[in-house]
């Protein structure tokens, strides 16, 4: 298996850092693949029509995507139940998770596009505000509703991880942890996993 794409990606980090929880480490090659927002990547939209990064092809040569569906293919194929648990109450939870850890990467790469990709003069102001006031009502719902099923590992715990450190990596001037202790001291600990240590962002 293959999966596409530069770890700086917060969703391609998500699925790397998924398939060494799930045992698949040594069996995934991750081939870092440049994308342009405003061009076309072949061998990406060889694989998927949409052409974004992530995209895995498997064995077989077929292609996968978006982050949240290689990570449940990569469950599939390594037999794990933990990443995303079949008892149902437990598993919508952790979906929902996951859902807020994939919506602040959301967030924090459009505002990273749109206050540095997008030419001086042609920054929506209202849109940053909204965006921002986004990011941090998912901060301040992480601290206060997701506490306990943070500390498990599992989808939703890996994304929120993930998110935050494109944050601090991308736009360290949000501040997240400010006010914020118990979602700091989550983060400092779940940084140390081995996951999240072999597909480490590079200092800039």
């Amino acid at each position: 298996m293959k999966i596409y794409g530069d770890l700086i990606s917060p969703f391609v980090r998500m699925t790397v850092a998924a398939a060494h929880e799930v045992g698949l480490g040594d069996k995934v090659q991750h081939i870092v693949e440049p994308v342009k927002p405003t061009e076309v990547n072949a061998r990406l939209s060889s694989l998927s029509p949409i052409g974004k990064i992530p995209v895995l092809e498997t064995d077989h040569g077929h292609g996968i995507y978006d982050s949240r569906v290689i990570i449940e293919y990569l469950c599939h194929v390594a037999g794990n139940t933990t990443l995303i648990p079949h008892d149902g109450v437990k598993r919508f939870r952790v979906l929902t998770l996951q859902a807020l850890g994939q919506g602040v990467a959301d967030s924090a790469v459009a505002y990273r596009y749109e206050t540095a990709m997008r030419p001086k003069g042609l920054q929506w102001e209202d849109w940053m505000a909204r965006t921002e006031a986004r990011l941090h009502a998912s901060f301040d719902d992480l601290e206060s509703n997701w506490m306990e099923t943070l500390h498990e590992v599992n989808a939703g715990s890996l994304a929120v991880a993930v998110s935050l450190a494109y944050i601090d990596f991308r736009l360290p001037d949000m501040h997240w942890r400010s006010g914020r202790p118990k979602l700091g001291h989550w983060h400092e600990a779940f940084s140390g996993r081995d996951s999240m240590v072999k597909t480490a962002l590079k200092p800039k």
